[in-house]
């Protein structure tokens, strides 16, 4: 790679209004005329700017990586850069920002490393998605420039031809908004995100907009949690703030709370990791899921549905008798638990063996329902 003038231009007129310059393992200080240049491999001092941009040409990687990080991306501090450089495997965090945690030591990338890297493509996901940064391979575009391509992980091995290839990040919006049946996605972070398109040669800027499209606010919360600065709203607080038709649901019991968030809350169902709990200081048993991303207070989704349940919890209990096969027992728990797991349209017709078919069910219907479609119980009373 050789070092574009321009940034090497850029590079002098920074340090004559500020030194020394240390970023990404560059270091450069000003002593009036000279300077000195430090990297992990070298160190060379009483130079001057001549000697500088003759001992960094072979380091043309620091001079473009810096120009890219400081001029192009800026908002040093900000989640857009933090999200930019964690694609690449960069360091997250500057000497000057120790609030903000990096990721595993043995996950980072530093510059020689990373630009080998990036010249085949540094790949990431960010749940359903696939991010890959790499350098420009236009041989005109501007050296250490970095691009981006974005695609569904299950597409990671297609061909690009068979994909259907957008560039506006807007376009996002209408790819999440159905799942594969075309039903409405009222939860962005659902992992039922279609799949058979991808975002090609995106900046940085339409990258973070993209991806902001498909998770809403995943990124900013995801860096606050890096600075430790995530403000979590707990289910009791979020509940007792609720009015309108909403306000009932601080009278969901505790132990519903937990079924709840087991119903809802898990890697299954959405792919942010819960970070709220019961109450400050009293969690919930249901493991909070693995997710990239923070879910910092219950969302819309689960507010809604938390309404159904308290009205169901506060109905009194009955005890009622049904007559039963072991078999048809059996069968019961199979189909909740195939609706439960969304699993009733991989059930083949022609499987009676399994609980949940379609036959299987309406064969138990049409001998245990009556003409109206009602289960026939009797309650029991204790006289």
């Amino acid at each position: 790679m050789t070092m574009p003038t321009a940034d090497f231009d850029s590079l002098i007129a920074t340090l004559e209004a500020e030194s020394p310059i240390a970023f990404d393992g560059l270091r450069i200080d000003r002593d009036g005329e000279t300077y000195s240049l430090e990297t992990p491999e070298s160190e060379q001092s009483g130079l001057d700017e001549d000697d500088l941009e003759a001992a960094l040409e072979p380091r043309a990687a620091y001079v473009t990586n810096w120009h890219y990080w400081q001029k192009t991306v800026g908002g040093e501090g900000t989640s857009r850069r933090a999200f930019l450089r964690w694609c690449e495997r960069a360091p997250l965090a500057a000497a000057s920002d120790a609030d903000e945690t990096s990721a595993a030591a043995d996950d980072l990338l530093e510059v020689p490393a990373r630009y080998d890297a990036l010249q085949e493509g540094v790949d990431r996901e960010w749940g359903q998605l696939c991010l890959t940064a790499r350098l420009v391979d236009d041989a005109d575009g501007p050296a250490g420039e970095r691009v981006y391509d974005l695609w569904h992980v299950d597409d990671t091995d297609t061909d690009l031809a068979d994909l259907e290839v957008y560039d506006d990040p807007r376009d996002a919006r209408d790819l999440s908004t159905a799942d594969d049946d075309g039903r409405y996605r009222p939860l962005k972070t659902a992992p039922t995100l279609v799949s058979g398109w991808a975002f090609i040669g995106l900046s940085g800027a339409e990258l973070v907009e993209t991806v902001g499209f498909f998770y809403p606010a995943t990124i900013a919360n995801w860096h606050r949690e890096l600075r430790g600065t995530l403000d979590v709203d707990h289910w009791l607080e979020t509940a007792e703030r609720q009015t309108g038709i909403y306000d009932v649901i601080d009278e969901l019991p505790r132990e519903a709370v937990e079924w709840m968030t087991e119903a809802c809350c898990v890697d299954s169902q959405c792919l942010r990791r819960r970070e709220w709990q019961y109450e400050e200081g009293d969690d919930l048993a249901v493991d909070g899921g693995d997710g990239q991303f923070p879910c910092r207070e219950p969302c819309s989704l689960v507010v809604a549905a938390a309404r159904k349940w308290t009205v169901i919890e506060s109905e009194a209990k009955h005890t009622y008798e049904l007559e039963l096969t072991p078999s048809e027992l059996n069968q019961l728990e199979e189909l909740i638990d195939a609706v439960a797991e969304g699993r009733t349209d991989e059930i083949r017709e022609a499987d009676v063996y399994d609980g949940a078919n379609r036959y299987r069910a309406r064969y138990l219907r049409a001998k245990r329902f009556d003409d109206d479609g009602t289960l026939e119980a009797r309650e029991r009373h204790d006289d």
